[in-house]
């Protein structure tokens, strides 16, 4: 069974930074792309940023491009959101997802919420 489960998330000012991980289970990261969503208050998914680790590529989004950074440790089959320079407007409850953009995401852990105010 696919479990994927974030952790991670919190309360941060403007220009801070945190770490969110997903810890997955029921297959191996290594052999699967993989993506981080969100979704703010009253909007739909957003998708965030895709690593592609049989290739090591990764992708991001405009608006978090050189301030987030995807990654995974292979060894603890677990999946990382590096945060940097956080916004107000990167509120959300952050997701992420088996498969890469715009597959669908059939898997998706339960989300861990990062806001950022001041």
């Amino acid at each position: 069974e696919v479990q994927l489960v974030e952790s991670g998330g919190g309360l941060v000012q403007p220009g801070g930074s945190l770490r969110l991980s997903c810890a997955a289970s029921g297959f191996t990261l290594s052999s699967s792309a993989m993506s981080w969503v969100r979704q703010a208050p009253g909007k739909g998914l957003e998708w965030v940023s895709s690593i592609y680790t049989d290739v090591g590529t990764t992708y991001y989004a405009e608006s978090v491009r050189d301030r987030f950074t995807i990654s995974t440790d292979n060894a603890k089959n677990t999946l990382y959101l590096q945060m940097n320079s956080l916004k107000l407007e990167d509120t959300a409850v952050y997701i992420c997802a088996k498969g890469g953009r715009g597959t669908g995401w059939r898997f998706r852990g339960q989300g861990t919420q990062v806001t950022v105010s001041s």
